[in-house]
């Protein structure tokens, strides 16, 4: 490839134009990934998760812009790139946008630190460099033919090009080819990409990205070149289990506030619970991505590591029956306090956003897993009363980027259980959202918690340590044990008629406590079903619901 002489500096400037056009290539190269996407899980969503790490990068690149275009300051070249890798990390999605953020600090570490007087050529060299570097260590078991492949040999072709005579566009145009060859040997390095007949589709999506980098700082636009094997069909597992594919059920993605010793640790403990683990970031915020069974045990690790938020849990059955033609219809997105209600709304399909006691999803939180959820049309379960505004910005956000967004006004997580029982994503949306709508409505909502203060309540004064027994949202019952408070709430609840009880116990609730209620219903209302399950960390001491 001939290069011009380079017009456009290594500047702040220069990096919004690559922040611009990386979004614009991705957006259009999106489904294309998304369809060649076999590896490490062929769940087509590769295009997806870069496209929206990649709109997170340009969002926090683009408010810092906009903070400083008042005209008395402009934004410094290290100042933009930081910008640029931290709105990447913070908005990191799966396997592949968690390695795009890790390449994406590598170059701030090389850009951010006062650049001003070295040679262009030979800084960004180093920048692509670094990035290669911190993205192998960032991936517990490298794999090659992957998109770490292509970084390093986009490095590699960087720092030859970056000789006496060079400039920054030779650099990045070096690497973008040293990329687009890498990339075409990538079916030959992994197995799962030879018998697909398809390039690795991470790569794909960093070959798209390099090549936005050579456009900003050459001024010339890389030629569109067919994803290879995008018309192949791509085989995918014909049931939604994890046993089809050989690994773990589900993805955790949760970003992290921890010190780098703890993060250490943090690794060896989720190495032993799944695959696919990447950890990246640093100066204590952190991304995490890992494929596991038991997606309460890989928070667990985290919280025992520092303190985790934005937690995503998401089932992989979901993502294969997408990857088999179903992804575009329809979706539910559900919130929920609870390890282990988080996996059981999974296994019923819908992806969760898994909420911290006092600390609700924002709107943007809720948006992103609208986003995530890949689908024409969504319905949402916001499982919470003072979710409700949040939950209809979210929708309002979402259906201006062609998304038909349905809230049904759960109130509590037992109603959103009873909503996704119902679901029929082969049914007509309207009828499907109706139906859900119904059976969340028919199901009244219990919840025992223990009083922190002495306060007045709808059933009188409590004080500290009381157990509070709450009916649809009003405190009915104060006691001073679990398992007398539940019976009280249970007689009240089941006074005006039910066919099923569903209990949801929280880690406080003692071993027998599930045991006792189920005799205690059953003693008292012989036609009444019960169902128990596990909350896990973070769930209320008890939630109960009666249809």
């Amino acid at each position: 490839m001939a290069h011009q002489p380079q017009p456009y500096p290594l500047n702040a400037e220069a990096v919004r134009t690559w922040s611009s056009l990386s979004l614009a290539a991705l957006g259009r190269a999106r489904e294309d990934i998304d369809a060649i996407n076999v590896y490490p899980v062929a769940d087509a969503d590769t295009g997806t998760n870069l496209y929206l790490t990649a709109e997170s990068a340009d969002r926090e690149l683009g408010d810092l812009l906009a903070g400083v275009t008042d005209g008395t300051a402009a934004a410094t070249l290290p100042e933009a790139v930081r910008a640029f890798a931290h709105g990447a990390l913070i908005g990191a999605r799966g396997n592949s946008g968690t390695i795009l953020a890790q390449l994406l600090r590598g170059v701030a570490d090389v850009l951010g630190d006062e650049p001003a007087g070295r040679d262009p050529a030979r800084l960004l060299a180093q920048a692509l460099t670094r990035a290669a570097e911190e993205a192998y260590r960032a991936v517990a078991h490298p794999v090659e033919g992957t998109m770490l492949t292509v970084a390093t040999a986009a490095a590699r072709a960087a720092e030859a090009a970056a000789g006496p005579t060079g400039n920054a566009a030779d650099v990045a145009g070096a690497a973008y080819d040293g990329a687009r060859a890498a990339l075409a040997e990538t079916p030959g390095q992994l197995a799962a990409l030879g018998r697909a007949g398809v390039v690795d589709a991470g790569g794909c999506g960093l070959v798209a990205v390099l090549g936005a980098l050579w456009q900003a700082l050459s001024g010339r636009e890389p030629a569109p070149e067919p994803v290879r094997g995008r018309a192949v069909p791509v085989p995918r597992p014909q049931e939604p289990c994890a046993e089809e594919h050989g690994g773990p059920a589900y993805e955790v993605i949760y970003l992290l506030e921890a010190p780098e010793a703890e993060v250490d640790r943090l690794r060896t403990r989720l190495d032993a619970l799944g695959d696919s683990l990447v950890v990246v970031g640093g100066d204590g915020l952190w991304n995490v991505h890992v494929h596991v069974d038991d997606p309460g045990a890989a928070v667990e690790a985290a919280v025992v590591a520092g303190r985790p938020y934005r937690i995503r849990i998401t089932h992989f059955g979901d993502e294969r029956r997408r990857a088999r033609g179903e992804r575009s219809q329809r979706a539910v997105v559900a919130v929920v306090q609870g390890e282990g209600l988080a996996g059981l709304c999974g296994e019923a399909g819908a992806t969760t956003l898994l909420a911290r006691p006092g600390e609700p999803p924002a709107v943007a939180e809720l948006a992103d897993a609208i986003r995530e959820a890949h689908a024409r049309e969504v319905v949402l379960l916001p499982n919470g009363a003072e979710l409700r505004t949040v939950a209809a910005a979210a929708a309002q956000q979402a259906r201006t980027e062609g998304v038909r967004v349905a809230v049904i006004p759960t109130r509590s997580e037992v109603q959103g259980l009873a909503a996704l029982a119902v679901h029929d994503p082969d049914g007509s949306f309207d009828e499907d959202v109706v139906a859900m709508t119904a059976a969340a409505g028919a199901t009244r909502y219990g919840e025992l918690a223990v009083a922190e203060r002495q306060s007045f309540t709808s059933a009188g004064i409590c004080q500290a340590g009381d157990v509070l027994g709450l009916i649809d949202g009003d405190v009915a019952v104060i006691g001073t044990g679990l398992a007398e408070t539940a019976e009280a709430v249970l007689a009240r609840m089941l006074g005006s008629g039910g066919e099923l009880v569903t209990l949801v116990l929280g880690p406080e609730a003692p071993d027998e406590l599930a045991g006792r209620l189920e005799a205690y219903v059953q003693h008292g209302h012989l036609a009444v079903d019960t169902v128990t399950y596990q909350g896990g960390r973070w769930s209320a001491p008890l939630l109960i619901g009666v249809e």
